[in-house]
């Protein structure tokens, strides 16, 4: 019936309730997958229930064509939070980031005809369309596709001198997830992000920052760059910004804003009054400095759970990520993959990432007792899999 590209489990969702979901059976679990970081809020956000009701009786659809309110309020709401100056709303991703290539190639060519290269991070992960497995640095992913679109050249995550001999006068951007998401959420080292912006300066590249993962406040900061020495050109959004209802965004600043003109680009659901209404209400949650405060607070309190997990267990090789973008490095003799499937037997679900990661993703609503609840199911799987 369905096109065969998912190696899906065999359970059937219904229902969710916060970090709880439901299948058709009436089984509950624990959701610390969140949608692969989607839902921000959880399952059925009150507040995210009476916007969807509401949009719904007036306006779910129009065009481009004309200004919508829903888009113009969360237009303003994200440049107000990030601190950026244009947006272009889309509906993934990988939309999100073609955008971003799209402005990067132009902005070179206006300087030169050669300024045309994109340099792009080793396991990185940034879509699936063929311009966003171009600057996906994973081969499983890229083989089968080949030719990609051409002037894009890896460089090893976090090699300052390998980004050195790599980025000349023809690199017209870079883009990379500060924090890696599907590749196993290893992060940006302050040497690496510091060789990006002396070197972008230098050869006048733009900097594109994929955070579609790891922004919208899942570090603790409404992007994850805040916490960086380096403001990128452009960032590209997605995942949390609609809590559930698919929407993505590019936002610009400077020299970035006004690369594109009318005609260059377009999407005929992006930025909808629906999608934007929902986008906007999540927005205001996730925003405010309470709830930032929140999140690196359960972010603390997870890691030393996880610490406490790993020193019981030798397997638990490194912990990764920031904020509640959190993760767990298994050694050799435990599959990830296998991790996986035992936690979800123990009705707790979770993702398993590059490098034999397993992702620990909870909505940012997330409490102690929730965190708490994981622990024996974790030591449980563990313990098995031995």
């Amino acid at each position: 019936m369905l096109l065969n590209v998912y190696n899906r489990f065999p359970v059937n969702f219904v229902k969710g309730e916060g970090l709880t979901l439901i299948d058709d059976k009436g089984d509950r679990y624990l959701d610390f997958v969140s949608g692969i970081a989607v839902n921000a809020l959880g399952h059925a956000h009150p507040k995210m229930v009476e916007t969807i009701q509401k949009q719904a009786e007036t306006l779910l659809h129009v065009s481009n064509l004309y200004y919508n309110e829903a888009q113009n309020k969360a237009a303003e709401k994200l440049l107000e939070v990030t601190n950026y100056e244009r947006v272009f709303f889309c509906n993934s991703g990988a939309e999100a980031n073609e955008l971003a290539l799209k402005i990067g190639r132009k902005f070179g060519k206006q300087i030169s005809p050669t300024k045309n290269v994109i340099l792009y991070m080793k396991n990185s992960f940034h879509g699936r369309t063929t311009g966003t497995l171009a600057v996906t640095g994973q081969e499983k992913y890229q083989a089968d596709y080949r030719p990609l679109i051409p002037n894009t050249v890896e460089v090893e995550f976090n090699n300052v001198a390998e980004l050195k001999e790599k980025f000349n006068d023809d690199i017209c951007a870079i883009i990379l997830e500060p924090v890696q998401g599907e590749g196993g959420l290893a992060s940006a080292t302050p040497e690496f992000i510091a060789e990006i912006k002396a070197l972008s300066e230098k050869h006048n590249s733009l900097v594109i920052f994929d955070e579609i993962q790891c922004g919208l406040s899942r570090t603790g900061s409404v992007l994850y760059s805040d916490q960086l020495p380096l403001k990128a050109d452009v960032v590209t959004l997605a995942k949390a910004l609609g809590g559930g209802v698919p929407i993505g965004a590019c936002i610009t600043k400077g020299r970035a804003n006004d690369i594109l003109v009318p005609g260059d680009h377009g999407s005929t659901y992006g930025g909808n009054p629906f999608v934007c209404s929902v986008a906007f209400t999540v927005l205001n949650e996730i925003t405010t400095p309470e709830f930032l405060a929140n999140v690196q607070k359960m972010s603390d309190y997870a890691r030393v759970k996880l610490t406490e997990l790993q020193a019981k267990h030798p397997e638990i090789e490194e912990l990764r990520g920031q904020g509640l973008l959190l993760g767990f490095k298994l050694k050799d003799e435990i599959a990830a993959g296998d991790f996986v499937k035992k936690a979800l037997e123990n009705k707790l679900l979770l993702v398993a990432a590059g490098g034999n990661v397993v992702r620990y993703f909870p909505a940012l609503i997330v409490t102690e007792k929730e965190i708490d609840a994981t622990m024996p199911i974790l030591d449980q799987v563990l313990t098995a899999l031995k």
